[in-house]
């Protein structure tokens, strides 16, 4: 038989063979002709950078990929996500990620989820392989994060990055400042807040973020052209910058609203390298959590 169409096609005996043989790797599962990992990448949200890289570190890592579009899954016809999660680790999935626009999605999982989960970001709340990334590209840089000054401009309030890397830089002992627009800022990070003319002149690492609009319950007021003027970095901010000082920014870019085109590919901008970092950070975590739920994957 070449196909497996319908039930109907297939006689008793064949029936009871096929199952015979599923149970023969049910119950023998080191005696598969191939060994195996396997990683599902659950993304509900748009994302280029972070499903991109995570592909080519799980193929970088020779794991196999369970293909997973939420368009065409049952998500479609209700299906929740704890159980979408529970179908993939039955099935067979080693590892799962993440992309979801509820934050904290991952509470309703961790406690019955027995296959590691790595977050790809959920809403406004967390993005810890991307704080990773932006770690590596500063030490790369400057070796410690000891009193290194970072501001972090743009939409704080709905950035997940910011969120993320605030907590972690201050407890590896950078200084983190913030500025854009107060507004978009709660009360926790007023106290960082520099305005983008000092923040320039007081940064070791400018880390711009985007406007995410999809998260705003009002649009912006100004336009394109007076927030760059207004909380953007343009040529004549940069110029005043330190001179061993660098751009950093987690991208999607809105060129000429928070970083001028000019200022994305300059000496200064580390953007690309950023993404460069993002495959070899995600390869780590991966191995990480593999090993610690596997052991020795790749020593045997």
């Amino acid at each position: 038989m070449s196909h497996v169409l319908t039930m109907e096609d297939w006689g008793k005996q064949e029936i009871h063979d096929l199952l015979h043989k599923a149970q023969c790797f049910a119950d023998n599962p080191e005696k598969y002709p191939f060994q195996r990992l396997y990683a599902a990448n659950l993304f509900f949200e748009p994302s280029t950078r972070t499903k991109i890289s995570f592909e080519a570190a799980e193929r970088n890592l020779g794991l196999d990929l369970l293909h997973f579009e939420a368009d065409t899954s049952s998500v479609k016809k209700g299906e929740s996500l704890y159980d979408t999660v529970k179908t993939l680790e039955s099935i067979g999935a080693d590892v799962i990620v993440i992309r979801h626009g509820k934050e904290r999605y991952f509470d309703e999982l961790r406690d019955h989820i027995h296959i590691p989960i790595i977050n790809g970001g959920d809403g406004c709340g967390h993005h810890p392989t991307q704080s990773f990334l932006d770690l590596l590209t500063i030490k790369q840089e400057f070796g410690m994060f000891e009193n290194i000054k970072v501001v972090i401009a743009g939409d704080i309030f709905h950035s997940r990055v910011a969120r993320s890397n605030m907590e972690v830089l201050e407890r590896l002992g950078a200084d983190v400042y913030v500025s854009g627009p107060k507004e978009w800022m709660n009360e926790e990070m007023l106290p960082r807040y520099v305005p983008m003319d000092e923040a320039v002149e007081l940064a070791d690492v400018m880390m711009m973020l985007r406007i995410q609009h999809e998260r705003h319950a009002v649009k912006m007021v100004a336009g394109p052209e007076k927030y760059h003027e207004r909380y953007g970095l343009n040529e004549e901010k940069a110029s005043r910058m330190k001179k061993n000082s660098i751009i950093m920014h987690p991208a999607p870019i809105n060129r000429n609203v928070e970083l001028a085109d000019a200022l994305v590919e300059s000496p200064r901008s580390r953007i690309f390298k950023q993404m460069k970092n993002g495959v070899f950070v995600r390869m780590a975590v991966l191995w990480d959590v593999l090993e610690k739920y596997k052991g020795p994957l790749w020593k045997r």
